[in-house]
């Protein structure tokens, strides 16, 4: 492997990159913080490779660098592929995993919180309007806001713990961050994991967390699930819940304020929020791309390329949403008229987001009664000054500054 695109980790240079991945027909190598991989940006080749049993996430059995203990407490997203649960498992560890996740998320259940978003939205809503003022950052007092109290719900997370989780999953995603920062982000994250699974231990609730903590403690051996595959699951669902939908909603809102005429059209009822939420996520998938997966044997690719046995695979699903051999000339277009708004924002193959339901149903609630609420809202600063999330993972912005105009009531 050599001369690799060197990936910026502020998150400045996405769309650069994103065009030289689609200049190429295949995989691209590319430099994840010191760290090789391939890139694959094309939607139909990342496809491909997703559904691929060649392709693992489990680097304890795949990655000869992690194996050898070549990124342990030197490499910054080191937790992002050491973590044990469903995200990094493979093969029959996924599927026990994933099942003892998947009811919390079913469709049935899903159907169930709609009530409770729609009164959580209306909550932060009358929250923001009665605070009088004529400029907030929507970001953190909306679209942040709503899916942390979401998935606090869902996992019976007292408010005591509820900034504290936001503030350390956000430290977690900035790739920013030095080793020692990445190690300390993580070591906080897990004293308060700790401390969450101890009160649900001693007080459980009708919440997913406390159905893990039965699961894992009515089978003691650790046949059902581990104390560290309890503990990383919770993460997982934390920092998935959070940031997928805390980016989906600021990209929406975001790029809809930067061109009304796409506003005009779903208020007009040319289109439905639904369209509006979907190219969002092939216009700005919530997370750009997300480390790692691993070739299990050699992989011949129609371009030439061989992925080599153990090499690793970075996943590019912003730049497979924007893939001009799908979505042509127009891909770097937000376009709510589209009609083929196919994308990979939550994955692909045995690895899709469970969560990927509940996280379209709260923007489908929240973006319709936002846009009713502040029938003026606008951008306070021009779209091109946003500030991008200091990450190679998330897709979204520091802050989304807006006017708020004459709240409807």
């Amino acid at each position: 492997m050599e001369n690799p695109l060197i990936l910026d980790p502020s998150g400045r240079q996405r769309l650069e990159e994103e065009e030289v991945l689609h200049r190429t027909a295949g995989p691209v190598l590319v430099d994840v913080l010191g760290e090789k991989a391939w890139a694959i940006g094309h939607h139909d080749l990342l496809t491909q490779l997703l559904s691929d049993s060649r392709v693992s996430k489990d680097p304890r059995q795949h990655w000869p660098r992690f194996i050898d203990g070549e990124i342990v407490g030197k490499w910054p997203l080191y937790l992002q592929v050491s973590v044990d649960n469903m995200f990094t498992a493979y093969g029959k560890d996924h599927r026990r995993l994933r099942r003892l996740v998947s009811p919390a998320f079913s469709g049935r259940r899903t159907a169930q919180l709609l009530p409770s978003i729609a009164s959580s939205t209306d909550l932060l809503l009358d929250s923001i309007s009665a605070s009088g003022a004529d400029i907030v950052d929507l970001r953190q007092s909306f679209a942040a806001q709503l899916p942390v109290a979401v998935i606090s719900d869902l996992l019976g997370i007292p408010a005591s713990l509820r900034t504290g989780f936001r503030e350390s999953i956000d430290r977690i995603w900035d790739t920013t961050n030095t080793a020692d920062q990445a190690v300390q982000a993580t070591q906080d994250a897990y004293a308060m994991l700790h401390e969450f699974v101890a009160l649900k231990r001693a007080e459980p609730a009708d919440d997913l967390t406390s159905a893990l903590i039965a699961a894992r403690d009515d089978e003691g051996d650790g046949s059902v699930l581990t104390e560290t595959e309890l503990t990383d699951t919770l993460l997982l669902v934390i920092a998935a819940g959070y940031e997928t939908t805390i980016n989906l909603l600021d990209s929406a809102v975001t790029a809809l304020l930067a061109d009304p005429g796409q506003l005009d059209l779903v208020r007009s009822g040319t289109v439905g929020w639904e369209d509006v939420v979907e190219e969002t996520l092939r216009f700005a998938s919530p997370v750009s791309q997300m480390p790692m997966r691993y070739a299990v044997e050699d992989i011949a690719l129609p371009d030439g390329v061989t992925i080599r046995k153990g090499d690793a695979i970075l996943a590019s699903y912003g730049a497979a949403g924007r893939d001009p051999e799908l979505h042509g000339a127009t891909g770097n277009t937000f376009d709510v008229t589209r009609a083929d708004k196919r994308h990979v924002a939550f994955g692909h193959g045995v690895h899709y987001c469970l969560g990927a339901p509940l996280a379209r149903a709260e923007a489908a609630i929240a973006l319709p009664r936002l846009f009713e609420r502040f029938p003026d809202l606008s951008l306070a600063v021009p779209a091109a000054e946003l500030e991008p999330l200091p990450s190679i993972l998330g897709n979204g912005h520091k802050s989304l500054p807006v006017r708020l105009g004459v709240p409807t009531r």
